[in-house]
């Protein structure tokens, strides 16, 4: 039977932890091993997981290694432990309930997927997506409207599109073609650029419409343009900003994304500019996206 082990990235989440991996322990097809790093290394994070009823290794780290760097610490132990199946979580998050991971293995197997991911909904109000996704030429906001017309629950893959890494199931060997999350992004766009590589390597990868992973809602970040036709992302605070804006600036240069800088440009020049008026907004998105194109990957002061 393949050996599926679980990883969790966590930092300062002790109480949110402790409902993921109540979850994530708790599935009918059991995890194998369960890998949780903590970015924090405190030790009552330490007593969590060793109190889980499924075999588990802590990973303490005393350098915050970020979403990206504890992912990539989580996986490539995983991968050390003998995983044929990656299973990725956040602290902040968890399945919606115990026949998750049974569903998607099954759902990789009958598709042939190296990859796949749940829906990711509100974890406050389940039939809304905890971010917008778009199907074709439409932005989707609930669950409900994942499905086309005319198409039944039967219809239980939307292919090429993915949330990583929000219960994402990897096959080891889809990792060893696509690799680990890049360190240097810290937080915020490693998902982003890690599906970038999925979507080039030919692998077979989608998301599974007939079960979800419980998250907090981002949809709030990306602001609405032209009459609701296209989005923007605006996070609510400065340090999340500089990560997005300079992580962006270096995915939009990368091989696959380029073809996307006139509609980059076009979306936050507008949002900014004319929507805004808000030109110091602009001037800074406009730096920071220079230093993630020109790879200067330093943290905020």
């Amino acid at each position: 039977m393949s050996r599926v082990i679980g990883v969790v990235v966590t930092h300062k989440r002790l109480e949110l932890l402790g409902e993921s991996l109540k979850i994530l322990s708790a599935q009918s097809r059991p995890l194998d091993h369960l890998i949780v790093v903590d970015n924090a290394a405190e030790p009552e994070v330490a007593e969590l997981v060793a109190a889980q009823p499924v075999p588990t290794t802590y990973l303490p780290s005393q350098h915050n290694l970020g979403g990206a760097g504890g992912f990539a610490l989580g996986m490539l132990h995983a991968l050390a432990l003998g995983a044929d199946w990656v299973w990725c979580a956040d602290d902040d998050g968890r399945p919606e309930g115990p026949d998750v991971l049974a569903t998607l293995l099954e759902c990789a197997k009958q598709h042939g997927l190296g990859e796949v991911s749940p829906v990711v909904v509100n974890i406050d109000a389940p039939d809304a997506l905890a971010f917008p996704l778009r199907r074709g030429l439409v932005w989707r906001r609930r669950r409900s409207e994942l499905f086309e017309p005319g198409e039944s629950t039967a219809d239980d893959l939307l292919p090429g599109i993915a949330s990583l890494m929000n219960g994402a199931l990897f096959a080891a060997d889809a990792l060893d073609r696509v690799g680990v999350p890049d360190l240097r992004l810290f937080v915020r766009g490693d998902e982003v650029e890690m599906h970038r590589r999925l979507a080039r390597s030919g692998i077979a990868f989608g998301t599974c419409l007939t079960t979800a992973y419980l998250h907090p809602d981002g949809s709030d970040e990306f602001r609405p343009i032209l009459g609701g036709r296209m989005h923007t992302q605006y996070p609510d605070n400065e340090v999340k900003r500089f990560f997005t804006y300079r992580n962006r600036g270096y995915l939009m240069s990368q091989p696959g994304m380029r073809k996307l800088l006139p509609q980059e440009y076009a979306r936050f020049g507008w949002y900014f500019l004319v929507q805004q008026r808000d030109l110091a907004g602009f001037r800074e998105w406009l730096r920071l996206r220079k230093q993630g194109r020109q790879e200067q990957f330093g943290r905020p002061n």
